[in-house]
């Protein structure tokens, strides 16, 4: 049974360094205060005010989450380099981000949408497209979050901490205060979370390397371990040949979802103009640093570790590296960072998936008529009930081991909706039934990647599927019965523009 390393101290610097980052949260209510924050346009997206540098730290808050210090790195640590597909799309987004929304934000800001939804119920007409487009957001949102409450769950077990208890009570303080500040709390938090994860990250990627003796000889080291481990018969460290097709569809559908994401999309809304969305296209990629750096520690942590984690226990890699390599002093800091690096992400994205539900559901079809302050007052009490239900969600079994694959889940539901978001700002020559039972064959198609997988939230459909990204099955499913339905109405000359979007509000001001 492994001792208790921590001592008061330890455990006080540990709370310190939450509290502040939530106290930041608060305050941020104050920050570049509007008139009212009973407004969904000032709570729900900032006032869309925020400048290169503040959307900088957003997005980077938004996109660089739990995700990125323990899921990519435990991933690492059971699965050799198949982690590095995470650095890979991540240089895949960027121009992605940039060819895409410019054009949303454009028409967004010129017609006052607060979601993506908002966007696809007028370019299509129809508030029932909008409305399953926002669901399916939502659906998408649940496992992100819960990745963000098991990452915790996992730090505070290495801390020898009541998990269940201590996580329910930090949540509760994400709840309140992003109830209170809307996405002003997460901006400026990310800020402070930002700076706290790159010391952290840089003293751990300075010292590992420096104590094993260099990388050349952790990749030796741990490639003996993955072959011991029988991951390869080849080239120990990195993943068979055979997944190929998986690596390559994986990399680029997380690409794809990830600013198909409510959180993405939000973050997005919030920037000034286009010229800042533009500017982030082009920074944001040195997050990849990071990403980089801390997929490497997954590789250190089975060197530290002495073998390969197992996908069970993967999720520990990162906290267990720092915990049995560094001072107590330190470690928790370092699990501080990690704390809040999770819980700035899942306020944006609760209140993204709250923004949803309000807008195109409650707005449509319960109460069109409330005023922009129903919606922000409904919007703050959805948050809460978006995050108790990714607490629940945490709780079951597809939510632990590798808990990468919440994100690539979630990014397989989200992806369905590409053709209604993406597609649709360069042509309105798509139907909403086109789209519509695309989009239905899509998510039915994920449906049943998931039941080959006997629903293990695993990201690979297997057998006769040669390893393919559920996800980007889904989207080719999706993708080929808009084809086939669009081929049918143009040969019948039933092809026309569609929705009350014209294309010239996309034109970005410049």
């Amino acid at each position: 049974m492994t001792v208790n390393p921590f001592n008061d101290l330890d455990y006080a610097l540990f709370f310190a360094i939450v509290l502040v980052a939530l106290f930041v949260g608060f305050i941020a209510y104050l920050w570049r205060k509007p008139k009212t924050m009973e407004d969904i346009q000032e709570w729900g997206l900032g006032g869309r005010r925020f400048g290169t540098v503040v959307v900088w730290f957003l997005l980077g808050g938004d996109l660089y989450t739990a995700y990125t210090l323990i899921a990519v790195p435990g991933l690492a640590s059971s699965s050799g380099a198949l982690a590095m597909f995470a650095i890979t799309y991540g240089i895949m987004i960027y121009p992605i981000v940039y060819a895409t929304m410019p054009r949303l934000y454009n028409v967004s800001k010129k017609r006052g949408y607060i979601t993506s939804s908002d966007y696809v119920k007028d370019r299509f007409d129809s508030r029932l497209l909008a409305m399953l487009i926002g669901l399916t957001g939502v659906a998408a949102e649940l496992p992100y979050i819960a990745l963000q409450i098991v990452s915790i769950s996992y730090v505070l077990r290495a801390m020898f901490l009541p998990a269940t208890v201590t996580l329910i009570f930090a949540f509760a303080l994400v709840a309140i205060f992003t109830f209170v500040s809307g996405l002003r709390g997460p901006a400026l938090t990310a800020i402070l979370k930002d700076a706290i994860i790159w010391v952290a990250v840089i003293a751990i990627v300075i010292y590992i390397p420096y104590k094993l003796g260099g990388f050349q000889p952790i990749f030796a080291d741990a490639s003996k371990y993955f072959a011991a481990s029988g991951s390869s018969s080849s080239t120990p460290l990195f993943e068979s040949p055979t997944l190929g097709l998986g690596y390559t569809t994986l990399a680029l559908g997380s690409a794809l979802a990830l600013f198909l994401y409510p959180h993405g999309v939000t973050g997005t809304l919030g920037s000034k103009d286009t010229k800042t969305i533009k500017r982030n296209a082009s920074l944001l990629p040195l997050y990849n640093i990071l990403l980089l750096m801390v997929a490497v520690l997954g590789i250190a942590a089975v060197v530290v570790h002495n073998g390969v984690f197992s996908p069970s226990t993967s999720s520990f890699a990162i906290p267990y590296l720092i915990r049995d390599e560094f001072p107590t002093l330190f470690t928790s800091f370092a699990y501080a960072a990690i704390v809040v690096g999770s819980v700035v992400p899942a306020s944006i994205m609760a209140i993204a998936s709250a923004n949803l539900l309000t807008r195109n559901v409650y707005l449509e079809y319960i109460n069109p008529n409330a005023s922009s302050k129903t919606q922000s007052w409904l919007s703050r009490i959805l948050v809460l009930v978006v995050i108790a239900a990714s607490l629940a969600f945490s709780l079951i079994k597809v939510a632990s081991g590798d808990i990468v694959f919440l994100q690539t889940l979630g990014g397989a539901i989200v992806l369905q909706t590409l053709p209604a978001i993406y597609i649709s700002l360069y042509t309105r020559k798509m139907s909403k039934y086109t789209v519509g039972l695309g989009w239905l064959a899509g998510i039915s198609a994920v449906i049943y990647g998931q039941y080959i997988i006997n629903f293990s939230g695993k990201a690979f459909m297997t057998g006769a599927y040669d390893f393919i990204y559920v996800g980007i099955f889904g989207l080719l499913v999706n993708l080929l019965v808009i084809l086939i339905i669009h081929g049918i109405s143009l040969g019948l000359g039933k092809v026309k523009d569609e929705g009350l979007i014209d294309n010239q509000e996309f034109v970005i001001d410049q």
